[in-house]
């Protein structure tokens, strides 16, 4: 197996890989735990090694959420906004974790704070990632009542990835919460059809009929499992496929 990796080529050469604020807790109950994000960029550093541009998106749910400070009882404009300040956070906290495995990184934010961040810029970002750069896109879209899913599904588009690779706890997509239940039954390959009639929590409706009116494909999954994200992007049998 340990050959077959050294010899194959990526299926896809650039990539957006969607991670959740969650992935960069660890065991942690709160914020960014440097071993995990470290963990994170060693993998990505792998995938850069072997020529493939890679995109990030990260949410901020480690820090907070912006719907559920507005279930509480804040004003759900200024909770969404805060939660792309979180993502912000995070991006930073990628970008020294893969610079420090010497990957050059930039971070571009679609609210503009010029001191830690670039704005983002569509032609800039392509150029980034032909230079061999990671580049990591935060603070969402820029708008409140659009989630991060929603961002990544955009972002993907406008720099013409080849796929969205979006890291979970779990192996894949599953027709019941494999956490709860044990004999709940995972999919290999799914339509986007499939997925908003089945009401499965993958990405959010937006973001999913956004890839389906587009063909962009969704690779969905296990983040905890040491090397799956090079395996996923070698094209080898990681995880679940949405498509048409």
């Amino acid at each position: 197996m340990e050959s077959n990796r050294t010899e194959a080529k990526p299926k896809y050469q650039r990539v957006l890989l969607k991670l959740s604020g969650e992935a960069l807790m660890g065991g942690q109950g709160f914020g960014v735990d440097p071993a995990m994000a470290d963990r994170i960029a060693e993998e990505i550093s792998e995938l850069h090694t072997i020529g493939v541009q890679v995109a990030a998106t990260v949410g901020g749910g480690n820090i907070i959420r912006g719907i559920s400070v507005s279930e509480a009882g804040m004003d759900r404009v200024s909770g969404d906004y805060m939660g792309m300040l979180a993502t912000v956070i995070n991006a930073l906290a990628l970008q020294n974790a893969l610079e420090k495995r010497s990957v050059f990184t930039r971070v571009q934010s679609a609210i503009e704070m010029k001191e830690i961040a670039e704005p983002f810029i569509r032609r800039r970002a392509i150029r980034h990632l032909e230079k061999g750069r990671v580049v990591i896109f935060a603070a969402g879209t820029g708008n409140p009542y659009f989630s991060t899913d929603t961002a990544a599904a955009l972002r993907a588009m406008e720099i013409g990835a080849d796929a969205i690779f979006k890291a979970t706890k779990v192996d894949g997509i599953y027709d019941s919460d494999p956490m709860q239940n044990p004999s709940a039954r995972q999919f290999d390959t799914l339509t986007y059809q499939e997925v908003l009639a089945k009401g499965l929590k993958v990405m959010d409706t937006t973001a999913v009929t956004l890839c389906m009116e587009n063909g962009m494909p969704i690779i969905v999954f296990n983040l905890l499992r040491h090397g799956n994200i090079k395996d996923a992007v070698l094209g080898l049998n990681v995880g679940s496929v949405i498509q048409s």
